[in-house]
């Protein structure tokens, strides 16, 4: 394989990076070196084609202009002779005369499904091969598992075109042809009738622009893929299934590549084929982490590093293994070859598989494995003393648990800590756990931190093994739920700079799937629009003249008294679970379902507050409830707003003319402690831009939390100052873990949010403000105030200089 030598540092470049995942669908195969490739792409510019003379005598590479296809600047990295040309320059007579039999590689992706005549082109192709040459094809299927899903066609941008064979679609004269899919069945028909014989189908997930994993047509995956994939969308909101938790019945029952998003499609003239079996991309962790897993046919995997810098990482495979082998645990043993890592393919039950089927048979031999897994985390390295002194030194100077320094109440510290033993990259043989790509390693690592990982990814995207045995009781067997928060927010912050997540925060906002929105979706096919209506849009409905019942005491219930008690004040929380009666949620009592029988039909009005309605609502209907809607978490309803101030009139009263504010709503959240000139600022310029001004301030209790310090002027003390000023017209309480930008703006649903100047360049901030821009509102950022600060003042009375 040749490989990539672009120098950008991926990690702050999105874009970049976005691109580089993309070259990931190609960059792992075996071009020949110096190979002539032939580019098909839909992005041509005019004088693209150059230097046709490089063709004939071989000595330079083939100029391509301005290419601004991924795949094609990525050949161009590539020690490959590389021609770019759209199929309608390709069709011409005098072009292929030219041309005949001289590209070692063509390569297709996406661009034939833009073509009326498919046959036609594919023949014209072959004869700009070599004998011994490779057409790469790269085509999305109109059967891929994500438009059952809900996703939208990416040609006529709309639902099931593609499925239906585009019988609606293209229908009238004016329809202007913009693409289609085919499914297998039809590329295989038509590749045959255009002349070629010989073929290989590659399954791709999620799709060819996110190129994850890659299986050739006689190859089935043998992990569990729910916790392996991340679909992507070319329509997220319309999307009403978890793709991933269909992968594993499709395997089953033989639909696995039928149904693939999209195919790599590898043809040659003389029957000879790649011998890659399978191929795991991970392009997204960037230069020192991005590798390709290839297994071979011959029962060879390989481990490429995508970039030079990854060398380092293969190194450290070879390392890691023989660490563990010294201290007793088996692994998959691996040699380095030259720049690429070798390792025997191992035909065995991946342990993750092992142990969710016994799981599902064997509950006690389950919990007996997983003992035994967690045994061996304990036993991969040897244990090191906590050093409490040296924690305490760490804080002062401002050091964080991150690395690895060890804190009161942390267990067990392991002297290396292998952050990915866990089921998912072991395989299970007689009898045993043994280990493959341990590349990541922790000097002084809490084991607590890894064995919650060991249960996390066991179950992540197995929903069905929770009601079996919830995730819960493993944590409490293995004594991490004391920290458990800690030991999760390591896990998730190990796996976001792993994933460059926020690097891709915002592009994965755009082609990654909602909960609440799959959710959503779900309800409308299932309800009538009226009984919708009533149940998920309209909860409010007599809300505030009856008295109001919440049923569920969880995370949803906490919720709605965060952030509508105070708008629609709680009667009374009900629960089905008797352990949790006659105990108090922010002051009010959880009682027992039966007290609905205490009270009259038409006094009261029941919120469904739990994930899992369904269950509820035929309790209710068993009851003989029939006023109850269901509150769903991340959907935004309407708050019942206090009378606010007129807008802004364009003439005054008296006659004289007034500018017209440029909003209505204006909001600013803060702590506001040791109130000063600067906060008064802001206030001033905000209503100097709005009609109404609400002022969020954070509690006590979230100073504490979020920000690691005492505040100086207790809660309601900061209100009261703040109130007091005249250019503020409201203050909320920020409640204590919904206090975000988006949380803000469904309690007041304001115009604008005003900020200082010091957070207009933060990475979370620029986030907040595309939120708020999509919902229609804006953010607006003050100048900093110099000289007078919070911080400033603080530091001067801890010095005593105040």
């Amino acid at each position: 394989m040749v490989k990539n030598r672009v120098e950008t540092d991926l990690t702050r470049n999105p874009e970049e990076l976005i691109r580089e995942i993309q070259k990931g669908l190609l960059q792992w195969y075996d071009f020949k070196m110096n190979a002539t490739v032939l580019y098909i792409s839909t992005k041509i510019a005019d004088g693209m084609e150059t230097v046709e003379a490089a063709l004939e005598n071989g000595k330079k590479d083939i100029q391509a202009g301005t290419v601004t296809d991924t795949l094609a600047q990525m050949l161009k990295e590539c020690s490959l002779h590389l021609l770019c040309a759209s199929v309608e320059q390709i069709c011409d007579r005098k072009w292929q005369q030219t041309h005949r039999e001289t590209f070692d590689y063509i390569i297709s992706i996406e661009a034939l499904e833009r073509q009326l005549n498919l046959e036609k082109i594919l023949r014209i192709w072959r004869g700009l091969l070599k004998p011994d040459g490779r057409l790469l094809l790269g085509m999305n299927n109109r059967f891929g598992i994500r438009y059952f899903c809900g996703d939208r066609d990416p040609y006529t941008e709309r639902n099931f075109d593609g499925i239906e064979g585009y019988r609606r679609a293209y229908s009238k004269k004016e329809d202007t042809f913009q693409g289609r899919m085919y499914d297998q069945a039809e590329i295989v028909r038509i590749l045959r009738n255009a002349g070629w014989d010989f073929f290989r189908f590659y399954s791709v997930f999620p799709d060819l622009k996110n190129p994850c994993l890659i299986y050739g047509e006689d190859y089935l995956p043998n992990e569990d893929l729910a916790n392996r994939v991340f679909p992507v969308y070319n329509c997220p909101s319309t999307v009403f299934l978890e793709e991933e938790s269909l992968y594993a019945g499709l395997i089953e029952n033989g639909m696995f590549h039928k149904m693939a998003n999209a195919y790599l499609i590898e043809c040659s003239l003389d029957g000879r084929l790649s011998d890659v079996s399978h191929v795991t991309v991970s392009m997204e962790r960037g230069r020192e982490n991005a590798l390709f897993t290839v297994i071979h046919k011959s029962g060879i995997v390989e481990k490429r590093a995508a970039y030079p810098e990854g060398r380092e990482q293969l190194e450290k495979l070879i390392e890691h293994s023989r660490d563990l082998s010294e201290h007793g645990i088996s692994v998959v043993e691996g040699r380095l070859e030259e720049d690429v890592y070798v390792m025997p393919y191992v035909n065995a039950e991946v342990g993750q598989v092992y142990l969710k089927r016994l799981l599902q048979t064997d509950q006690e031999k389950f919990l007996e494995e997983m003992d035994r897994f967690r045994d061996l985390i304990l036993q991969s390295s040897e244990i090191v003393e906590q050093d409490i002194r040296k924690e305490k030194d760490a804080v002062l100077q401002g050091k964080e648990e991150s690395e690895g320094l060890g804190r009161a109440g942390d267990g067990v510290i392991l002297r290396k800590g292998y952050l990915d033993m866990v089921p998912l990259n072991s395989f299970y043989i007689n009898g045993t756990f043994v280990f493959y790509d341990q590349e990541f390693c922790e000097e002084n690592y809490p084991a607590n931190a890894i064995i919650t990982r060991m249960i996390a990814t066991f179950y992540a995207g197995n929903i069905e093994l929770l009601k079996i045995l919830p995730m819960e009781k493993l944590f409490e067997r293995y004594g991490v739920m004391p920290r458990l928060e800690h030991w999760r927010r390591m896990e998730w912050d190990f796996l976001a700079k792993l994933r460059n997540e926020k690097v891709l925060c915002d592009y994965h906002k755009e082609c990654r799937r909602n909960g609440d929105v799959i959710n959503s979706n779900r309800q409308r096919m299932n309800y009538s629009q009226e009984d919708y209506q009533r149940l998920f849009i309209d909860i409010f409905r007599n809300a505030d003249t009856r008295k109001l019942i919440l049923f569920g005491s969880g995370a949803f219930t906490k919720r709605f008294l965060a952030l509508y008690s105070q708008d629609y004040p709680v009667y009374a929380i009900i629960d089905n679970n008797r352990e949790k009666w006659d105990q108090e949620l922010e002051g009010i009592a959880i009682q027992s379902p039966e007290i609905l029988k205490q009270l009259q039909s038409g006094e009261y009005k029941v919120l469904i507050c739990i994930k899992n309605y369904l269950s509820v609502m035929k309790q209710l209907d068993s009851m003989g409830v029939t006023e109850y809607s269901i509150f769903e978490s991340g959907k935004d309803y309407p708050r019942k707003r206090k009378p606010l101030v007129p807008q802004s009139a364009e003439v005054r009263s008296d006659g004289a003319s007034v500018e017209k504010k440029k909003y209505h709503i204006g909001y600013i959240a803060g702590v506001f402690d040791l109130f000063h000139v600067g906060h008064l600022n802001m206030f001033k310029r905000a209503k100097e831009q709005c009609d109404y001004l609400i002022v969020g301030i954070v509690t006590d209790e979230g100073v504490r939390k979020f920000k690691e310090t005492e505040p100086f002027v207790p809660y309601e003390e900061r209100v009261e100052m703040v109130r007091s000023c005249r250019y503020v017209d409201e203050v909320a309480e920020i409640p204590l873990n919904f206090g975000g930008t988006s949380d803000a703006w469904r309690l007041h649903h304001f115009d604008c949010q005003f900020s200082g100047s010091d957070y207009a360049a933060h990475p979370d901030w620029l986030a907040e403000k595309e939120f708020l821009e999509k919902h229609g509102a804006e953010m607006v950022f003050f100048p900093y105030t110099e000289g007078t600060s919070s911080t400033k003042l603080k530091t001067m009375i801890e010095k005593k200089l105040l």
